[in-house]
């Protein structure tokens, strides 16, 4: 039976050479890295955060990635049941919560790269906005204050709510952690964030949680 013999070849524009097994050991790392890149997503960080001071989970804030303001992260994967995402930034690698971040949508992989290599991206100039408060159809300013609130109780606004447009609210269970921004309207209600759901939540409900 007749031998043949299998040479891999790396075809230039004006040659064509044999591959070393150094050639193909690029070529594939190279390709992993494009691939690998493809799959992920960067997010922007909002806020700042300390996992030891505010995580909503003190048993597993050690696993959880610490980061400021315009931080780029790069996230693998959705988010979990709980909220989270797993990221990375900073060359430390962690989960993240989804309502302290937003996604920066990139088409284009070169600009991609171009982000995780800079590794922050100025907030006030990202065009971002976080979503607007539904009842008055405006943006939430740029200097709102943001402040940590815990849930007192269940509250489920098809039962419990007095207003008639309820889908406007944010359905919680007690111990939730809720960021609430600016302050309280006439209503007696506050515009809030729940792993990255955004509704009204009564002030009854819920009570001041300190940062630290």
């Amino acid at each position: 039976m007749e031998e043949r013999l299998v040479l891999d070849v790396l075809i230039y524009p004006d040659e064509i050479k044999l591959a070393t097994p150094e050639d193909l050991r690029e070529w594939e790392l190279e390709r992993a890295s494009q691939v690998s890149l493809s799959s992920v997503r960067l997010f922007v960080a909002l806020y700042p955060y300390n996992p030891a001071a505010m995580s909503p989970n003190p048993d597993t804030a050690a696993e959880e990635l610490p980061f400021v303001p315009g931080q780029i992260i790069k996230v693998f994967g959705d988010k979990d049941c709980d909220g989270f995402y797993h990221g990375e930034s900073g060359g430390l690698s962690g989960y993240v919560p989804s309502n302290m971040v937003t996604e920066v949508p990139v088409d284009s992989e070169e600009v991609k790269q171009f982000l995780m290599q800079q590794g922050f991206l100025p907030v006030d100039h990202t065009g971002l906005s976080l979503t607007p408060d539904p009842r008055d159809g405006g943006g939430v300013p740029e200097d709102v204050v943001v402040r940590r609130m815990v849930a007192l109780f269940d509250y489920d606004p098809w039962e419990s709510s007095p207003n008639v447009d309820n889908e406007a609210e944010l359905c919680f269970r007690s111990g939730d952690i809720i960021y609430v921004l600016g302050d309280m309207d006439e209503d007696g209600f506050y515009y809030g964030d729940l792993h990255g759901r955004r509704g009204l939540v009564p002030s009854n409900f819920i009570e001041f949680l300190p940062w630290d």
